[in-house]
Parts: structure tokens; sequence; C-alpha cells
């Protein structure tokens, strides 16, 4: 994030983006911040050469949180209240293929204990550097996902696809039928994988219209934009009669 804040903040104008999770920030600190253009970014980390994750809303979005839950520099939760919904935004940065099991377990470990703290009346959407291919096509796992994913699937993958089933959440990227430059969230020299996702709960799946990878944007070298458009079934109260 150091020196990207008022260039992540045009983009997200341009792009018309309300809420943006954000990993490996590298800023060390647990506070929010103005980032400029009606931006406001929150953020933990522990390290500023290493993980960090964030997430930057809206200004007008930011008197609806309710509560801010900074797990450690790989996870953080935001809940809002719009509209009488409540909307939680989680931010995860999982460890790499080479990271050590340990660590892995305990990321693992703090996401459950996340989803697990929130009510399940309540919508969540989990945007993540997940570290991990979910894989082309999806037999056996179609409760979850789609089929247009990217290549083969890998154990970090797997874990994924795993906790997507404990949690009862779908892998939103998955269920979008685009191009696969549209799919790719990852490209370094000769690689092109998918490894950021954005999850929700599977019943809350029918509010998301569309979903796909941002192409020409440079804030990031390597990793791009995912973004998905998401309308809140917002239920009115209706007032009751008054009988004489």
């Amino acid at each position: 994030m150091t020196g990207k804040g008022r260039e992540l903040a045009d983009m997200m104008e341009r792009r018309k983006v309300d809420i943006l999770c954000v990993q490996e920030t590298r800023w060390k600190g647990s506070k929010a911040r103005s980032i400029g253009a009606g931006f406001k970014l929150f953020y933990y980390g522990v390290d500023s050469k290493r993980n960090g994750v964030g997430v930057v809303l809206k200004e007008e979005f930011v008197r609806n949180v309710l509560e801010v839950k900074r797990v450690s520099d790989r996870v953080m939760s935001l809940k809002l209240e719009i509209e009488g919904v409540m909307l939680n935004v989680v931010s995860g940065y999982a460890p790499q293929v080479g990271c050590e099991l340990e660590e892995k377990e305990r990321f693992w470990s703090e996401l459950d204990e996340v989803m697990e703290s929130i009510p399940t009346g309540e919508r969540v959407v989990i945007g993540e550097d997940f570290n991990g291919h979910v894989g082309e096509g999806n037999t056996g796992d179609e409760e979850v996902m789609g089929k247009f994913g990217v290549k083969e699937r890998n154990l970090e993958g797997q874990m994924v696809v795993d906790f997507a089933k404990r949690m009862d959440m779908a892998v939103v990227n998955t269920y979008f039928q685009k191009r696969e430059e549209h799919r790719v969230t990852y490209k370094s020299g000769g690689r092109r994988t998918q490894v950021d996702y954005i999850l929700c709960r599977r019943g809350n799946l029918k509010e998301i219209s569309d979903c796909k990878v941002v192409v020409g944007e440079s804030v990031a070298r390597q990793h791009r934009m995912v973004v998905c458009r998401m309308t809140l079934m917002v239920c009115k109260k209706k007032r009751s009669k008054i009988e004489k």
C-alpha cells in the first residue's frame, strides 16, 4: 500500500467499486485512514515487510460500520448495516504454497472462527488471496462452485473448496462464464493462474449478478482486481394497520 493509496482510490472511483478487500498491504498498525477520493482504508499489519490485510470503503458506508475485527495480519472483518441488512466483509491472505503447515492451519482456524462468529441470518462476502487453484470444472463439488475456474486444482485449492463446504459458501468467480483473460487473477512472467476469489453464502448467490477480473489496471504488478456486482435484498417493514 505504500505510495499507492490515492492510485487505489482513483481506480475504485473510476470502476465504481464501493467496497474492496486488499491483501499483502505491508502496513504496520491497526488503524483506519482516508486514502483520498472519498475512500477510507481499515487495515491491520504487524510487519512492514510481509502480509497485512485491509478493507477499503466508500466514505458514505463508513458511518454504517458497526464492528471491526482485526484477527491477525492475514484475517480481518468489518460488519456494516445497510438499509437494515447486516453485511460482513472479510479480507484474507492465505499462506503461500511453500509456507509451513502450522502457519496454514493457523490461518484456516482463524478464518473458521470469524465465520462461526457471524449469525447465519447475516450476509457474508469474503474477498481473499487464497493462494490456491480450485481448478476448472466442478464434478462432485456442484453445491459450492461453478465450472469456470482455471486449469488444475491443487492442495491449497482443495482447502478452499473444503472451507466452502464446511461453511455453506459459494466460490463466486467460478459461476460466471468469462473469457480466460477475465478469470485469470494472477499474471507473472509466463504464469497465468487464478488464486484470488470472492465467496458468499450459497443462499445469497442469487443476489450476485456478475463477477469478473478487471484488466488494464496497474495498481498491483501481478494480482488483478476481482469485482462482483451484488444487490442486497432489503425487506421493507410493513406498517401494521391500526384497528379501532
